[in-house]
């Protein structure tokens, strides 16, 4: 269990796996937690999302706010909720998982998320490297080329890497500068915004449709509906004590600080300039365009520091994946894989592809297809335990044998299989991507872009409506990672 090893907290290299946090090394505070999701969402991407919006969606002002704030409040809530499993078991979510499915069956849903995993950080690694490439041409005048492309996408993988490598503790120190560093350019972006813009054009844009309102909350809500499995890594080395609410709360306004003027900037940018929302290939250079060198260059640094640290999160919590899927390596070395997919998926998306943006909504759409049945079947698995007071078995969780508590049949939780898999199936349905198109994509659902909420509703209201799993009570009884009866499982409220 890895109990008798030196703490994480000694070191500035973590060294703890997927294995549970024992009690005696919970000294996490919730605070810590908010420059974890300020730097989540430090990407100048939603400026591009944001400009979509207005661009894509013909929403107005006020429906651009109406939408991040809706979009942030779900997402991010989703969040928080889900995070709170990781106080009480001590583990990774994708640990906590084999709880949900079983030990063989959490491969499944492990798989896909590792998958996209992939791809999100694919597509932070180009932006990242498009971010360097605007800042040289700006300062120096050097023209993008194919070997640039190579070096400077190279050079923010190998910084993602390195920094994720280091673990929870290293980024938690960079994470709280980068949000000061962040929001300070933030703020002298806005001043800038709001001393040049014509306001009266912005305010007077007529309003768009209820269905392209619904459709944006969709868009915006992706990226943080693809750091709902995330949550319990970063809550893990939390004491029971901790409040669920202030985990709850903590994360959605970490999110909500930079997610929502990040996505009204953009909006805001795309009536003086509708080119911004159709930067197909290279998402970062209209900076170069709206804002003045003098403020574009420091802004896109920061913004690049805080990409480096996007990755670094997703990294990090990649790793613990790969260990659940039994990938035999310490989770810095784990990590190594996703940097090499990467790095790979990068340079096919800068030296091959064409419509960046086109693939970034693309990839979005089914990402959060591909977490929502995830995040029904654990969303209920977690009321079930808090309900019932059922805790975590940290020997189980590590077990992947028939000795396991999670060991269901064969390895398999076949209510919560048969859950996720219809789940996803139906999403898949109501889903309509560039290449491809869903059987019902032109239902109601479909058509405004809620097939991810769809899926959400389906797997919880099945694994609900299903016979409850039993899980294996061994003979000795359970070896537990979460707090004493009475206090356990935490509320939320």
């Amino acid at each position: 269990m890895g109990t008798t090893s030196t703490p994480e907290t000694d070191g500035a290299v973590e060294t703890r796996g997927i294995e549970p946090v024992p009690d005696s090394e919970r000294h996490g505070r919730v605070r810590e937690l908010f420059p974890t999701w300020v730097a989540a969402n430090i990407s100048v991407l939603l400026l591009t999302m944001g400009a979509s919006l207005v661009v894509t969606n013909g929403l107005n002002f006020w429906q651009v706010v109406l939408v991040a704030a809706i979009a942030v409040s779900i997402a991010f809530g989703m969040v928080g909720v889900l995070s709170v499993s990781g106080k009480w078991g001590g583990a990774p979510g994708a640990m906590l998982s084999r709880a949900t499915f079983g030990v063989r069956g959490n491969y499944f849903p492990g798989a896909i998320l590792w998958v996209a995993r992939f791809g999100w950080e694919t597509i932070n690694a180009v932006t990242g490297a498009y971010a360097v490439l605007t800042v040289l041409n700006l300062l120096f005048g050097v023209r993008s080329n194919n070997a640039l492309i190579v070096i400077t996408l190279l050079a923010f993988v190998a910084c993602t890497f390195l920094v994720s490598g280091m673990g929870r503790k290293a980024l938690n120190i960079c994470n709280r500068y980068s949000t000061y560093l962040f929001g300070l350019f933030t703020v002298m972006v806005l001043v800038y915004l709001i001393a040049t813009m014509d306001w009266h054009a912005i305010f007077t844009k007529k309003a768009g449709t209820t269905a392209m309102v619904i459709a944006g909350i969709g868009t915006i809500a992706a990226g943080g509906i693809s750091w709902v499995p995330t949550g319990p890594d970063f809550a893990r080395y939390l004491p029971h004590s901790a409040s669920g609410r202030k985990i709850v709360g903590t994360t959605v306004s970490g999110a909500a600080l930079v997610l929502l003027p990040m996505v009204l900037m953009g909006g805001v940018m795309a009536v003086s300039n509708p080119k911004l929302a159709g930067q197909n290939t290279d998402p970062m250079s209209f900076l170069g365009t709206i804002l003045p060198t003098w403020l574009a260059v420091p802004y896109l640094v920061t913004a690049l520091v805080g990409m480096v640290l996007i990755n670094s999160l997703s990294m990090y919590s990649a790793g613990f994946t790969a260990q659940t899927m039994g990938v035999k390596l310490p989770r810095a070395l784990a990590v190594s894989i996703n940097a090499v997919i990467s790095l790979v998926g990068g340079l096919f998306m800068m030296l091959v592809a064409k419509d960046f943006i086109g693939q970034f909504i693309t990839f979005l759409t089914l990402l959060a297809v591909s977490f929502s049945a995830w995040i029904g079947v654990y969303g209920v698995d977690m009321a079930r335990r808090r309900a019932l007071a059922v805790r975590y078995d940290a020997e189980s969780l590590m077990n992947t044998g028939r000795g396991s508590r999670y060991w269901y049949a064969g390895g398999f939780c076949w209510q919560a299989m048969t859950a996720w898999a219809v789940a996803l199936a139906a999403g898949i349905c109501f889903t309509k991507v560039q290449w491809f198109t869903g059987p019902l994509a032109t239902t109601w659902i479909g058509a405004n872009g809620l097939g991810w909420a769809a899926t959400i509703l389906i797997a919880a209201a099945l694994f609900a409506l299903l016979p409850r799993p039993k899980e294996t009570v061994r003979a000795d009884g359970p070896r537990t990672s979460g707090a004493p009866e009475e206090q356990h499982p935490a509320e939320v409220g």
